[in-house]
């Protein structure tokens, strides 16, 4: 490996860190915009996005993608299906963090991979390997728990879960960029979000003006806590393995965790607690499975080279191909929209 690769490399792990750290933190930040409510905050998040990615695209002239979409109704479709669900997304995350659900809301990223997984083998037909169908099996014990512990099936986290896996697979289809893919969605959004806000102010509920320049510079500031990880996030993906970004993905839901239970004091009862050590089971079981696999493919690929300069580029070419159904790397892909 070359110096420059080695700074390449390092660049993208601390842009990764970057991004995922964001994502984990921001908790911290929706309760900062009360006493505005969640669909309020969700609204604000959407137009400010859109003006957000629509200026960096104008600035690095990056538009013609845009006409492509708009003579592509099928592509076109698939966005506003993306649009629809990761709406749903941000919006009960939101809730949900404002409420007092932090850690519930945590564990929705926690079982995102496996639900990925499951919608990969009923939608898309693929094939696991016995160590995956074991994952899946303990995420769902662990789900039967957390429901005994709750006195309720946790519906945040599965509402959290099955919205992101929803948004990957429409993601898989459409294959646009990170920035022009925001921009696509938040296009799609925008009238609506802009229609609720207009609407709001006109009936007296908007806090946008009536809660001082600091209240309305926080709510515009939801476009930069959507973008500015998406930043981070595309500058790791080009310079990282997807097997690495899928180690990564976990940070997120870790600081979440972390944040729920040490900064928001929720509780967490034993059955709690059994709950989430069989979903970290699950998790454990598919990251070292993905490792396993894409370590045999990098050797079968050496061996089928059998030059050293040669191995040490397929080693990271196969890191990258991993399929879906390694559920390390299944949660990594549509990042760029997480909360």
């Amino acid at each position: 490996m070359t110096e420059k690769s080695r700074g390449e490399r390092r660049t993208g792990l601390l842009n990764g860190f970057a991004a995922y750290g964001m994502w984990g933190l921001v908790p911290l930040f929706w309760p900062l915009l009360k006493p505005a409510g969640a669909m309020e905050i969700l609204a604000h998040r959407m137009v400010w996005s859109l003006v957000l990615v629509a200026v960096a695209l104008l600035v690095m002239r990056r538009w013609a993608w845009a006409g492509e979409l708009i003579r592509q109704p099928r592509r076109l479709g698939l966005v506003t299906v993306a649009a629809a669900v990761i709406t749903v997304n941000w919006g009960v995350y939101i809730w949900a963090v404002n409420s007092g659900h932090v850690v519930e809301a945590s564990l929705g990223y926690f079982i995102n991979p496996l639900v990925t997984i499951a919608m990969g083998v009923l939608i898309l037909k693929e094939r696991l390997r016995p160590v995956q169908w074991a994952a899946v099996a303990v995420g769902f014990a662990a789900v039967l728990v957390l429901t005994i512990g709750y006195g309720r099936p946790p519906w945040i986290s599965l509402c959290l879960a099955f919205s992101f896996a929803t948004y990957g697979l429409v993601k898989k289809k459409v294959r646009l960029g990170g920035i022009e893919s925001l921009a696509a969605e938040t296009a799609v959004q925008f009238l609506p979000a802009l229609a609720y806000l207009l609407w709001l102010s006109a009936h007296g509920g908007s806090t946008f003006a009536s809660h001082g320049p600091g209240h309305a510079t926080l709510l515009a500031a939801t476009g930069v806590v959507t973008a500015l990880p998406l930043v981070c996030f595309g500058a790791a993906a080009i310079r990282v393995p997807l097997s690495t970004l899928g180690l990564l993905q976990y940070l997120a839901p870790v600081f979440q965790f972390l944040l729920g239970i040490l900064y928001f004091h929720e509780a967490m009862p034993a059955e709690r607690w059994a709950g989430f050590a069989l979903v970290w089971l699950a998790l454990a079981l598919l990251t070292g499975d993905a490792l396993r696999a894409a370590h045999r493919a990098g050797r079968a690929l050496r061996n089928q080279t059998g030059a050293p300069g040669a191995a040490a580029s397929g080693t990271a070419t196969t890191v990258n191909a991993a399929p879906t159904a390694d559920g390390v790397v299944a949660g990594s892909g549509p990042a760029d929209s997480r909360p």
